[in-house]
């Protein structure tokens, strides 16, 4: 099923919208992909403009920002810890903007967008257990 982003058929107030033209290709969403904690392996889509996007099929390495010391460290992710997007994307352990990710540094959260950037980058919530 294609995902379309154009206007909708009704108004706000719930009256209907008569459309003055039809659907357009620059319209169409695409499907979702989810990116998870795995192998690494990337996708290149081509987006309006002939610009490119670089979505995050798989990852495992994350670079993590930390506040305290202001040194940036790749660390490795181990599980999904919170989703705030889905409960469910915990138990399946989907990576959106905003999941609480467990790694070897400690909690972290994401702040990129891995369907957007092609890039993982996030910020340590707090230090490891037993530091």
């Amino acid at each position: 099923m294609g995902l379309w982003q154009g206007r909708p058929r009704r108004k706000r107030t719930g009256g209907r919208l008569r459309p003055n033209r039809n659907k357009r290709r620059f319209e169409i969403g695409r499907e979702l992909q989810f990116a998870t904690i795995g192998e690494p392996s990337l996708k290149l889509y081509r987006v309006r403009g002939g610009n490119r996007k670089v979505r995050i099929l798989n990852a495992i390495s994350i670079n993590v920002y930390d506040p305290a010391t202001k040194t940036t460290k790749v660390a490795r992710a181990l599980t999904v810890r919170e989703n705030g997007a889905n409960p469910n994307y915990v138990q399946r352990n989907i990576i959106t903007r905003g999941a609480i990710l467990e790694t070897e540094l400690g909690r972290v959260e994401i702040r990129s967008r891995p369907g957007q950037d092609g890039v993982l980058n996030g910020v340590l919530l707090s230090p490891p257990p037993g530091a």
